[in-house]
């Protein structure tokens, strides 16, 4: 489920200093380092060029704090871009699930944050120094014989149904890029199995 056009539309709604290249999956494999999980804050100026990078390292991993935040450390924290839970609460019965959409979205985060090598991340220049950051982010996970992949965050999120591409005020997508992950959530996965969400 990967797309470059992804993540060249990602940004360009709102901030479009993420539409800089596409993802060099080579290169985010790269900065893997045994025993830790290695995450690389990249900002784009207005060129789309790379204007600063910042590079972390964690033993034990990072933490989901909210559907959409994950803590880097104490002055840094990362949310996904244009994407949000569903409202209320949902029940999802063959995943034994019944509980707030808030919940669900954030076990959905966590579990993607269990086990990637590497987390790359892309932010606007103008989100330097912010606590909470907004970025586009992916996942590189590493299973030898079985899996080797780069995945972005929100797709996966938004095609398993956790988390749907939020709307900004005048009622337009905030991610057009993820229209077609989330028509595959909708066919039945996680938070569209309950009738009552599509309705919101």
């Amino acid at each position: 489920m990967r797309r470059v056009a992804g993540c060249l539309a990602a940004i360009s709604a709102g901030l479009p200093a993420y539409a800089a290249e596409p993802v060099d999956e080579a290169y985010v494999r790269s900065l893997a380092a045994p025993g830790k999980t290695v995450l690389v804050m990249e900002y784009y100026d207005g060129q789309g060029k790379v204007s600063e990078r910042k590079g972390y390292a964690s033993a034990s991993g990072f933490k989901a704090v909210s559907p959409t935040d994950f803590r880097v450390d104490t002055s840094l924290t990362v949310r996904l871009y244009g994407i949000e839970p569903c409202q209320g609460d949902m029940v999802n019965r063959k995943e034994n699930f019944a509980g707030s959409c808030d919940d669900y979205a954030r076990q959905g985060l966590a579990t993607l944050l269990q086990s990637p090598r590497v987390i790359y991340c892309r932010a606007f220049v103008s989100e330097t120094g912010a606590k909470t950051q907004d970025a586009t982010c992916y996942g590189y996970y590493n299973f030898p014989g079985s899996l080797d992949t780069v995945d972005m965050f929100e797709e996966q999120l938004v095609s398993l149904g956790s988390h749907r591409i939020a709307k900004r005020s005048d009622g337009t997508f905030a991610r057009t890029d993820l229209k077609e992950a989330e028509d595959i959530g909708r066919r039945g996965y996680g938070m569209w199995a309950d009738p009552r969400i599509a309705g919101q």
